[in-house]
Formats: structure tokens, sequence, C-alpha cells
């Protein structure tokens, strides 16, 4: 059955290859990008494979611009089968948005809990929420989520993955009719833009990441996944960081993810 997906991050790195795998099986794609003629030559390129494509374009350091997409999408189609929260930073010239959040965890965890929930409403429940976590996980630190506490990089990026994979774990355990919600650490230092950038070296086989992200979003494996993790550098389900077990600091967080998207909900 044709599936119907929304990539985020779909014109560059482990999104794009994904999007080509995902569109040479005959899948229809939302793809998601920031800059507009990159995403409108990513689409002219997919669509070479016959499959359907669609754009969707949003600055996803902007909550406004990620919920008029959501919206734009809810209005548009019928239903959305699988949403892959792909898109991700690293590092950035200036890690502070417009209104004082750090923008690694706006990107990174903030904005795929605000798609989550507003498209939610066009998902069955046998859908899929494959939300890109990593090995690199830090503690979540409750100031720096709200933008109080400024972070170097990694650590940003480490503790903004944590966070949302938390997030994929609380709303599996609120949903447990579905759609399935998966944590997944594509690989480790696959070859993409940002690993080039943060850690100025090619990177491992980008094919790695594209293999499990296509596992997650259409295999019977996870079917039955809901709240999981899956480690893809050890190649099984694994747990998380032990904070994502801690039940109030889970809680603390969900609760400050929540604060953090209510006004665009």
């Amino acid at each position: 059955m044709t599936k119907i997906i929304l990539i985020t991050g779909a014109t560059d790195g482990l999104g794009r290859a994904t999007a080509q795998a995902l569109a040479e099986l005959g899948h229809s794609l939302i793809i998601h990008g920031r800059n507009a003629d990159k995403l409108a030559a990513t689409a002219e390129a997919l669509r070479a494979t016959g499959a359907k494509i669609v754009t969707a374009q949003a600055d996803l350091s902007d909550l406004v611009q990620v919920a008029e997409m959501a919206r734009k999408v809810v209005d548009a189609e019928p239903r959305l089968d699988v949403l892959i929260n792909n898109a991700g930073v690293l590092k950035v010239g200036d890690p502070l948005t417009a209104d004082g959040q750090d923008l690694r965890f706006v990107v990174n965890t903030f904005a795929p809990a605000l798609l989550t929930s507003l498209l939610l409403p066009i998902m069955p429940t046998n859908g899929r929420l494959v939300h890109l976590s990593s090995a690199a996980q830090a503690p979540v630190d409750l100031d720096a989520l709200s933008g109080r506490r400024r972070l170097e990089a990694m650590e940003a990026y480490a503790q903004s993955k944590l966070a949302l994979t938390i997030w994929s774990q609380a709303f599996a355990a609120e949903h447990p009719e579905g759609p399935v919600s998966v944590a997944v650490n594509p690989g480790s230092l696959l070859a993409t833009n940002m690993v080039r950038e943060g850690f100025g070296m090619v990177g491992n086989d980008i094919n790695i990441g594209v293999n499990i992200l296509t596992r997650a979003a259409l295999s019977d494996e996870f079917a039955t996944a809901s709240g999981r993790y899956y480690d893809n550098d050890a190649r099984q389900f694994s747990k998380p960081h032990h904070q994502a077990t801690a039940p109030d600091e889970v809680r603390t967080i969900v609760k400050a993810i929540r604060e953090r998207i209510s006004a665009q909900l």
C-alpha cells in the first residue's frame, strides 16, 4: 500500500537520501525544506522516480512557520501515514532565536513536538512517528531548555536529542491506541553536512541511516515498538539515557516542552 510520508529536512543529507529511497519504493512524499530553491530542485529530482511529491517550506527555528506548515498539510492531505522528524542542527552562528530560545532545542525538540501534535488529527492509529534521536544524549537542563542558560554546541545537541526521545516516549504512553511513536539513533557520524561541519570528517555510509529510517517507517518490526528507542549503532532496541526512565524528570521535561509549544497549538 502506498503511504503518504512527510520528511523534515529532506533537501540534504540523511533526509534527502531517505526521501530518495522512499520515492523509489513508490510512496507519496511531502518533503520539507527551509530554502525554496533547494526544495524545488529536490522535488523535481524525486519526481523522476514517478512518485507523487509535495513540498512544504518552513524555517523550523520559527514555531509560527512550523504551525503554518502543519496546518497547510492538514488542510491539503486526506491522511498522513508517516512523519519522519529528521531535521536537526548542531553548529549555528548565533544559537539564540529572536525570542531568546536556544535554536538547537527549537529545531531538534520543539518543532518535532509541535508537528507531531498538529498533524495527529490526520494520522491513522497504525501510522508511524519516527523521531531522530542520537547516540549523543545528555541530561536535559531545564534552564537551557527554556533559553535561560547557554550551552556549547555539542551539549545543546545532546540535550535536545534526549528531550525529543523523552517526548516520543511520553507521547506513546499517552496514545496507546497509536500512532506508533519511536525514537531512532540512525547511526553515529553518518556522511552528512552536519558531520562534516561539526566534526571535520567525511562520515560513515549514509545508507546505514537510510536503511533504519525506512524500516522504522514501514516494517512490521516497528509496528509494536511505540515508546521505544532504537540504537542503530547497536543494531537493536535499547535503553536511552537514564533520565528518560526517571518519572518525575520525564514529567517535568514534557511539561516544559508543552509550555513552549502551547502558543501554536
